[in-house]
């Protein structure tokens, strides 16, 4: 477990530190396992990473690197545990003298500063904590909204073209049966006119019938008056 925690010193959002190193918080993320998965210690607030600035450090090397991500992981790691190391050793050592420290006023308020500095650490990572969660319910509350705005869009055009199309097939109905209503008076027109033609053309076939048989009458009466006249001029 990590101890190396300094007084005063300042943590650091997820936000935060994408901010201060150039990179998206996926990234950050991303940065993060790859340096656990190699054995490096993050401080948690359970399974939530809290970084200080020699994290951030960590993870420009890693953004900076020309070895193999995993590769500059294992060096810092190295490093990690070099730093741990000496603070472990100054914790035994505080632990050791915690009898004696307690009857020596000086060491006791040293100790008692030193604790009053975690304590305000971890003060200021609830504080950070509270405006992540104020942050993450507003986002939330924001794309909720976004997607009923966006649902009610989506309902109001789609009822919308439905409509639109209701009206024009009701309009393309209404004038095929024009159409169809046309074609039928226009049909019957024309029957009609074919009708009236065939009962002309019959009665102009019955009257040419008629002049013709009363012309062979005519000729034949005619014929029949010249051959008297020369019957007489024969005698």
């Amino acid at each position: 477990m990590r101890h190396d925690i300094q007084p005063n010193e300042r943590a650091f959002s997820t936000k935060e530190v994408a901010e201060e190193v150039g990179i998206a918080t996926t990234t950050v993320r991303r940065y993060g396992q790859i340096l656990e998965r190699n054995g490096y210690e993050f401080f948690k607030d359970g399974d939530r990473r809290i970084f200080v600035r020699t994290d951030i450090d960590a993870l420009k090397s890693i953004r900076d690197t020309d070895l193999s991500q995993d590769e500059q992981a294992k060096i810092l790691v190295d490093e990690q545990k070099e730093m741990l190391g000496g603070y472990t050793e100054t914790a035994l050592t505080i632990s050791d003298t915690y009898n004696q420290s307690l009857q020596n006023p000086e060491q006791t308020k040293e100790l008692l500063k030193l604790l009053a500095n975690e304590l305000a650490a971890s003060r200021e990572m609830n504080v950070q904590l509270r405006q992540d969660m104020t942050e993450l319910k507003s986002t939330v509350s924001r794309l909720q909204q976004d997607h009923h705005v966006i649902s009610s869009g989506v309902g109001n055009f789609s009822q919308k073209t439905h409509t639109k199309m209701d009206k024009m097939m009701e309009q393309q109905k209404n004038q095929y049966e024009t159409l169809l209503e046309e074609e039928k008076e226009r049909s019957e027109m024309l029957k009609q006119e074919l009708q009236q033609m065939r009962q002309d053309q019959k009665k102009e076939w019955q009257a040419q019938n008629e002049f013709n048989q009363q012309l062979e009458v005519t000729v034949k009466r005619s014929k029949s008056t010249w051959e008297k006249l020369f019957d007489l001029f024969r005698k």
